[in-house]
């Protein structure tokens, strides 16, 4: 009875402890950018936020990872063009946020950017500050796309994030 009640405490704890970390991520306030960023993933209702910070005029050029591969026709509707804006789209190699990452900084290299906007899902957004931080040097605003709800999302979330975690802790500088 006692290893259940120090079970629960501590899984508890933990939940706690992520709210901050995984639900309710610091969220930069919008100001213009160099570069709009949108990181992949299957919720694409965060490229329709990308696409909305670019036509508010935030930033000249918004860059997609199509983290779900070139073949994905979803993504051809955003990566199409006819914007009034530029719209660049890259498969990120490795397939994680450290490929993400990796481009990133080599296209704030060449482009000479200085401060981007991130977007990417709420759980992801602290993960995906550290590791990008790691990788760009420049300002960073980041933009939460809404998350799912239930339980069991949430649950996941905290395993896979928190674990993907441990793994950029471990992983070797960009």
């Amino acid at each position: 009875m006692v290893t259940l009640v120090v079970l629960a405490a501590a899984i508890a704890a933990l939940a706690v402890a992520g709210v901050p970390v995984y639900v309710h991520p610091h969220i930069d306030p919008l100001r213009p950018a160099d570069a709009i960023v949108v990181l992949g993933g299957t919720a694409y209702e965060r490229f329709d936020i990308g696409l909305d910070l670019a036509a508010r005029g935030l930033a000249p050029e918004l860059l997609i990872s199509r983290s779900t591969g070139a073949d994905d026709s979803v993504m051809d509707r955003y990566c199409d063009g006819g914007y009034p804006f530029h719209v660049d789209c890259f498969v990120p190699d490795p397939w994680t946020t450290q490929g993400e990452a990796q481009e990133i900084a080599r296209r704030a290299e060449r482009f000479g950017w200085h401060h981007l906007i991130v977007v990417t899902n709420t759980p992801h957004v602290s993960r995906a500050r550290y590791i990008v931080g790691n990788c760009f040097h420049g300002e960073l605003t980041m933009v939460a796309s809404p998350a799912e709800s239930g339980v069991r999302y949430w649950a996941w979330m905290y395993v896979r994030q928190s674990a993907s975690y441990v793994r950029a802790f471990f992983a070797s500088a960009c």
